[in-house]
């Protein structure tokens, strides 16, 4: 139809690197998301399980609604500072090193809408996702072409690897279903599909969970290298078998324990975190098929040294008007304050330096208990008689039982 391909070449000229449509239909994968639920796998994730008959049928979520146009933005910044990894640093994810992606990619949505809406006449709005709506974007993507689901639980494109941002316009117009076009190659890459990391020459399905059916592998091939260089086992079971097929046991993800958790993060987990402060990207970085991918192209996405890391002393030191002042415009605001700080601390118990203690001592009478249990953790793991001895005033002191509880182990920690 044209206006299908009128609506690719307008996308192109906003941006996007991928466009699929695919008809609003079920999602294909449905009863994989809900044995992944029944499994406890989302955690305190809540909004999952609740809004879960939108997400296992998008037409509840746009009644109206007959197709799906699925974009995919290269958010890759390229490689990170050389501090990042240092255990001084606070680490964070690379789609956070640029402002707030949800700001910057829903407004093209609205803008491809008002296109589409003064070609065809319709009055009424469609329906633009970008994460935070009840919908299972990579499913959809996976189906329109844009790439395939890997171990690691991403989706994966063939020449963008997995550093992509998702999004979808549901609208009400019948358009011809397509499958994927790369709509920006950079000068002299190669659209064509990567080898498998196992070696070329396999069939490769668009739903590499269905390994081993109807004699179809997955372009993962024999690579595991997502699922070994996971710290905290998040795509391990502890028999050492994956957890499910292609997915993330949430309560275990760094990322997940970074963001989305909002209370204390499981002692056992926190000495496996590293020093990232803020998401994590150990399964993407590893993966081959982001060896080679692009840098974004999109200048609203353009990369922030300041954001990729901060000094941990630094993070330590925010109070509620720095926090705000530093991160507006950021996607680290999801956190809050005493969430970045909470992850700060535990950063600051795995680097031991007893150069974090004086800012450490502070956080003991934080008004956040979350902030004080936290920081009593991470000055257990320095020891030295002067945490000993602020652990000791703490405790006279702590009305709050669980922070009252981590005060105490942290002193018999030293």
């Amino acid at each position: 139809m044209p206006l299908t391909l009128d609506i690719r070449d307008h996308v192109h000229g906003l941006g996007f690197d991928l466009i699929g449509i695919v008809p609003v239909e079920p999602p294909e994968h449905r009863a994989a998301f809900v044995n992944w639920l029944a499994a406890g796998y989302h955690g305190e994730m809540a909004s999952l399980a609740n809004r879960a008959a939108l997400r296992l049928d998008p037409r509840r979520l746009a009644p109206d609604a007959r197709s799906m146009i699925v974009l995919a933005a290269n958010y890759n910044p390229g490689p990170p500072p050389p501090d990042w990894a240092a255990p001084s640093q606070g680490r964070f994810a690379r789609y956070a090193w640029a402002a707030d992606y949800h700001d910057i990619i829903k407004p093209r949505l609205y803008e491809l809408d008002a296109w589409i809406r003064a070609r065809t006449g319709r009055d009424t709005p469609g329906k633009a996702c970008v994460d935070t709506a009840p919908l299972l974007e990579r499913d959809f993507a996976a189906r329109a072409g844009l790439g395939f689901i890997g171990r690691n639980s991403c989706l994966i494109t063939p020449r963008l690897g997995s550093w992509t941002f998702l999004a979808a316009l549901l609208v009400p117009e019948d358009l011809s279903p397509s499958r994927s076009a790369d709509l920006s190659p950079s000068p002299g890459a190669n659209p064509t599909p990567s080898p498998s990391p196992a070696g070329g020459g396999e069939r490769v399905s668009p739903f590499p969970h269905r390994e081993g059916g109807r004699g179809v592998r997955s372009p993962c091939g024999q690579c595991t290298r997502c699922l070994d260089a996971c710290p905290t086992g998040a795509l391990v079971a502890p028999t050492g078998e994956p957890v499910g097929p292609y997915m993330l046991d949430a309560r275990r993800c760094i990322s997940y324990l970074t963001i989305e958790l909002r209370g204390p993060i499981p002692r056992d987990l926190r000495p496996l975190m590293g020093n990232w402060v803020f998401g994590c990207d150990i399964c993407q970085q590893v993966c081959p098929y982001n060896r080679a991918a692009p840098r974004t192209t999109w200048p609203a996405l353009a990369p922030d040294p300041a954001r990729a890391a901060a000094p941990l002393l630094d993070l330590l030191a925010l109070d509620a008007a720095s926090f705000r002042a530093r991160y507006r415009g950021a996607a680290v605001t999801r956190t809050k304050r005493r969430g970045l700080v909470r992850n700060a601390c535990v950063a600051a118990g795995n680097w031991g330096n007893p150069a974090a203690i004086p800012t450490l001592i502070p956080l003991l009478a934080d008004p956040e208990p979350l902030v004080r249990g936290h920081a009593s953790w991470a000055l257990g793991c320095i020891g030295g008689r002067a945490a000993h001895q602020a652990l000791a005033r703490a405790a006279a002191t702590e009305m709050d039982l669980w922070a009252n509880e981590e005060i105490s182990l942290a002193r018999g920690a030293i």
